[in-house]
Parts: C-alpha cells; sequence; structure tokens
C-alpha cells in the first residue's frame, strides 16, 4: 500500500511512467511494479498502457484509504490549520473528504460545535468528542468512500444556516472552477456552499491544475483557501483577484 500510494503520487506530478522506471525508481521488480499498477487501475484513475501507466482526468474517485495516503502531511497542516479558523459555539457544515476528514480530527478540543456532515466516515471520527454534536442526512452511502449522497441529503443540508462551511474539491481548474468527479456531490457541494455564511475551501498544491468531469462552483464563491506551502504562485495570484482569503498552513 505505501509503495501503491507513492507511484500515485508520482503518477500525479509526472502524469506518465515506464515500468522500467518506476522499477528504479522505487528499487522493485518490474513485475512488482505491473501487480502495483494493475491494483491501483481497480480503484482510481490509473490508465495501462503496454510498458507503463498514466494519470487520466477520471470520472469517479479512487478509495478513500488510497486517497488519504496521498499528501497525508500537507492534509494534517491543513487540517489543523482550518480547526484553528473555526470558532467555538458555532455551527459547521462539513463535507466529505480526505482533506476536510483531517479538519474534522482536528475539531477535538472544540466545545459547542453543532456540526453537519454528509460523510459516515467523518460522522464516527468525531461523534465521541465531547464539544462537538454531530448530524447526518439520510442518503445512500458511497462505498468508496462514505459520502451521504441523494436528493435527500441535499434537502437536508437546505434546512440548515451555518455559521461555517469546510468543504474539498476533487480539482481546481486554472480558471478557478472547482472540479469533483460525482454529479450527485456536486449537487450536494452547491447546497453547502448557499447555506453557509462562512465558506473554506481546503486544498493541498496538487489539485490546481486537474482536471474533473463535474464543476461545483467557482472559487469567488470561497472566503478562504487553506492550502499547503505549495500552492502554485497562479492560484495565489486568482485569490487576490477573487477577493478570496488565502492561509498557507504548514
Amino acid at each position: 500500500m505505501v509503495r501503491q500510494t507513492a507511484i500515485l503520487k508520482h503518477l500525479q506530478a509526472k502524469g506518465r511512467a515506464l515500468v522500467d522506471d518506476l522499477a528504479e525508481l522505487f528499487e522493485a521488480t518490474p513485475q512488482t511494479i505491473r501487480k502495483d499498477l494493475n491494483a491501483l487501475a481497480e480503484v482510481n484513475q490509473i490508465a495501462r498502457f503496454h510498458g507503463g501507466a498514466a494519470l487520466v482526468g477520471g470520472t469517479e474517485y479512487a478509495g478513500f484509504a488510497v486517497r488519504q495516503d496521498v499528501a497525508r502531511e500537507e492534509k494534517e497542516h491543513i487540517g489543523r490549520a482550518t480547526a484553528a479558523l473555526i470558532p467555538n459555539d458555532s455551527s459547521l457544515i462539513i463535507n466529505a473528504g480526505t482533506t476536510t476528514a483531517a479538519v474534522a480530527r482536528n475539531l477535538s478540543h472544540h466545545v459547542g460545535i453543532k456540526a453537519v456532515t454528509d460523510s459516515v466516515t467523518l460522522a464516527s471520527e468525531i461523534r465521541d468528542f465531547a464539544g462537538v454534536e454531530v448530524m447526518v442526512p439520510a442518503g445512500v452511502v458511497r462505498k468508496s468512500d462514505g459520502a451521504i449522497l441523494g436528493e435527500a441529503a441535499v434537502d437536508f443540508i437546505r434546512q440548515f444556516r451555518v455559521d461555517t462551511a469546510v468543504i474539498g474539491a476533487a480539482a481546481i481548474a486554472e480558471d478557478g472552477s472547482l472540479l469533483d468527479y460525482d454529479l450527485r456531490e456536486a449537487s450536494l457541494v452547491r447546497a453547502i456552499i448557499e447555506n453557509a455564511r462562512n465558506v473554506i475551501l481546503t486544498a493541498d498544491g496538487t489539485k490546481f491544475g486537474r482536471a474533473a468531469p463535474v464543476c461545483i462552483g467557482k472559487l469567488e464563491q470561497i472566503d478562504t483557501l487553506v492550502i499547503d506551502k505549495s500552492c502554485p504562485q497562479a492560484l495565489a495570484e486568482m485569490c487576490v483577484a477573487k477577493s478570496v482569503r488565502l492561509v498557507l498552513a504548514g
């Protein structure tokens, strides 16, 4: 799993790679690398070609465990920095995702938090926190990561007007579009954005310039972007132009 995660991160940075080059890089046999690539192709955006593999735009999420290990340290920094922006005695919607999960883990010392989350994974993570009351909507649970989807979930979110929303995105396009792979997830995130007074987007630097097929919103709809210190200069300049507060974590 550790090597597969490293291979996925390498492909996210390079786009494509040959089996022989990966074998040399990770000090493994070509046969082992082929098995790793075949395993990754079954759960995420890796496309196999003769002699290698490529990262494609994709139409669906990788498994939660695989995504959680990508940029793990950066996500932990982002989680701590974002949690510090959430005041005690306030209401919160926290969207499903691996970066938002890092935010949730850092709410353990908060008090008076009424949290809504569209993720059974996140709800389970924070349900024992003494200062956090958790609510989840009805809906269909996505097997890959525990996200709760469907019209019932969207209607549930629309009943609230919370102080803060914390969301993630699969990708941030170069024009500032926030992108995702699942149309049902996009509908839910749009409802979250519409029903929060303050919207915080969490993303690591690898998300910028990547592709995903569904638009969930625009950068100008966000109040604060919390990102690790690898934030691309073009994204930082876009935040200034669109009056989005930029917080560099780490």
